[in-house]
């Protein structure tokens, strides 16, 4: 009789857990498709989804003339907030592809606090640039400054980079402090 109870108590648990994970309100990266994050923020919006596109404002230069224009800091890339259960009316929009995930029926939740800080950046219209994501160990080449052309790989990521070049003919290596500005990934 014991056993039983606990069995069905688990099974109960089991279930609100489930329900719980399903009909929480929690921030997901959407893929879009090329140039279409503002459509589709737009059509999100008006589904009634709550959404978080940010946008930095460049100048862009014609034959005839410069223009300042708005684009999506993240292209490709727009957010939605919304409980689990409602993945499928968002991939259902014009313009969505897929969720940032290792499946597109799992995607991965992105933190509260992430997307706060990326609101206080845009709402303060201080310059933004995106900028590749570099971690240590990753192959790259210095695009602009002295070393300019120049592979390794990042030893270590802080306010610089330390880069090492490896010359495998003579089986060593060198390593020089680089600005992380000037490093591209592979």
């Amino acid at each position: 009789m014991i056993q039983e109870s606990q069995e069905s108590w688990n099974a109960v648990s089991w279930d609100e857990g489930i329900k719980k994970k399903w009909n929480q309100v929690r921030w997901f990266a959407l893929y879009a498709k090329s140039r279409h994050e503002k459509l589709t923020d737009r059509e999100l919006q008006k589904k009634g989804i709550e959404t978080f596109l940010p946008m930095r404002r460049i100048s862009r230069q014609w034959s005839d003339r410069k223009k300042l224009i708005e684009e999506p800091l993240f292209k490709g890339y727009l957010f939605v907030r919304i409980p689990f259960k409602e993945r499928w009316q968002v991939l259902n929009t014009a313009g969505a592809v897929r969720f940032v995930g290792p499946k597109p029926s799992n995607p991965i939740e992105v933190p509260e606090k992430d997307i706060v800080s990326l609101r206080k950046f845009v709402e303060e219209e201080i310059p933004l640039d995106p900028f590749p994501y570099l971690k240590e160990g990753a192959r790259v080449y210095i695009s602009t400054g002295p070393f300019k052309g120049t592979e390794g790989y990042i030893v270590r990521k802080d306010r610089h980079c330390r880069l090492v070049i490896s010359l495998d003919l003579l089986m060593q290596s060198v390593s020089v402090q680089v600005d992380e500005a000037c490093v591209q990934p592979l």
